[in-house]
């Protein structure tokens, strides 16, 4: 379990495709707090670290979640957003996220808006109905607030210290990044089709 709030801005060293998945290589200072085994979300993805040495980790990406993120996508020197779990001792300063992954959208527009900056992202109507204004999402892992709703998706508005510390102040139209719907939402929805 993770709470959208970025650890490090880590940087892809390798990215290994293959028939089965894929092997991501990342350089972090957070590689001193991490075990082979431990979880780590890579742009919101909830990998496991499969070798860990002092300047980074490798993880493993397996089809379907190479099929649903944007991971596959990756190339070595792009900035990946990193965060290690949460403790159960730890403030919950974002909302609730799990590291999976439910799609993708594109940013259809980057705007100023004052000193924060506006993305607007198109997505499936699939992923768009757990949406709601002012209701939480995560984008590459970064825990955001729906400021707007459209007929093809949303937008969020980003604060200086989100663009400085996340891979979003570097996003420009027709950017491809992971999304992370509210899971209280499709659970209540999950239990109303239940009763009918």
């Amino acid at each position: 379990m993770f709470t959208g709030l970025i650890s490090d801005l880590g940087t892809v060293t390798g990215l290994e495709l293959g028939d089965d998945g894929a092997t991501v290589a990342v350089s972090t200072r957070l590689a001193g707090d991490l075990r082979e085994g431990d979880s780590i979300a890579v742009n919101g993805v909830c990998l496991t670290a499969t070798e860990v040495d002092g300047g980074g980790f490798k993880a493993e990406a397996m089809s379907e979640t190479l099929e649903r993120s944007a991971l596959g996508e990756l190339r070595p020197g792009a900035p990946v957003n990193l965060e290690l779990p949460l403790r159960a001792a730890d403030r919950l300063g974002g909302h609730l996220v799990q590291g999976h992954v439910d799609g993708t959208g594109v940013v259809t527009a980057a705007r100023e808006d004052g000193f924060a900056r506006v993305l607007e992202i198109e997505t499936d109507a699939g992923l768009a109905r757990y949406l709601v204004e002012k209701g939480s999402v995560a984008l590459d892992g970064v825990s955001l607030t729906v400021s707007a709703l459209n007929g093809r998706g949303f937008a969020v508005s980003l604060i200086p210290e989100t663009l400085q510390r996340t891979n979003l102040g570097t996003i420009k139209e027709g950017a491809r990044l992971n999304i992370e719907v509210d899971i209280l939402a499709k659970h209540v929805e999950r239990l109303m089709e239940a009763r009918t």
